[in-house]
């Protein structure tokens, strides 16, 4: 296997479970020092023993990404057990379901938090690391639904549409420290989110329901957290070097046409 990676410490956010753990089992599988930013404890001590298990290095730390001490306290832990950051992943996000009138200002709170502070905080404290390092690659995670969305997601979809334009703004502010940032755009992934979404829409038949969106896109199926997690890497690797400042789609194709 490839070590695009090695020598290399890598922050993966939300990285206990769907998206968030299969990058993070990518990184270490390619030669990265990989440090678990989790809520979760549980989930994230799962990742750092499954990387632990299969040869690499991980740590983990718990980490409420919506926090600036915590966010502080975890760049200075993956500083503490490997030296530098050279990736950021800003995977962690969070969903809940209503229009503007019927959500509460709480929830509306809480997803802004989650979806699109925590990428300020995580960049806001890593990329004078990475500066140290004489660059780095940053990959955040948006979502279609920032380009071409549906009903009951006003919340969702604007962190995500935020996330594209200050993924932009990342890129030009630290191009010149030769710090690269993009962010990629998945369709349906099946995740814990999704099933999420299942439950909620089709309580009497979640799987039904997940099939039925998998044909939605022209693949017709959905996509795998592993297929997510190769955009990923390629973006944070070597192979990436002339590419900043852009959405990259894994969506099965759900963007290119028109529901007809």
């Amino acid at each position: 296997m490839a070590e695009r990676f090695k020598n290399k410490v890598v922050i993966v956010t939300g990285a206990g479970k769907g998206m968030g753990h299969a990058s993070a089992v990518a990184f270490a599988a390619e030669g990265g020092s990989v440090a678990v930013a989790e809520i979760d404890e549980a989930a994230g001590n799962d990742t750092v023993n499954e990387i632990k298990a299969n040869g690499g290095k991980a740590i983990f730390v718990k980490t409420d990404v919506a926090q600036r001490a915590d966010v502080q306290h975890l760049v200075e832990e993956t500083v503490k057990a490997f030296g530098g950051v050279d990736v950021l992943h800003n995977n962690a996000g969070v969903i809940r379901y209503g229009t503007v009138v019927d959500m509460s200002e709480e929830d509306w709170d809480w997803m802004m938090s989650i979806n699109l502070r925590a990428s300020f905080l995580t960049c806001k404290y890593v990329i004078p690391e990475m500066r140290k390092r004489g660059g780095g690659a940053i990959v955040n995670t948006a979502s279609v639904q920032a380009f071409a969305t549906q009903r009951t997601v006003a919340a969702y979809s604007a962190t995500k549409g935020a996330i594209v334009a200050f993924t932009k703004t990342v890129a030009l502010d630290h191009a010149p420290e030769n710090i690269r940032c993009n962010c990629i755009a998945p369709g349906s992934i099946d995740t814990p989110l999704l099933r999420f979404a299942a439950d909620v829409f089709e309580p009497e038949n979640p799987s039904g329901a997940i099939e039925s969106w998998g044909k939605v896109h022209p693949l017709g199926r959905v996509g795998t957290s592993e297929e997510v997690a190769k955009l990923v890497l390629f973006l944070a690797s070597d192979d990436a070097s002339f590419c900043t400042g852009g959405c990259y789609n894994v969506d099965g194709g759900l963007l290119a046409g028109l529901p007809l």
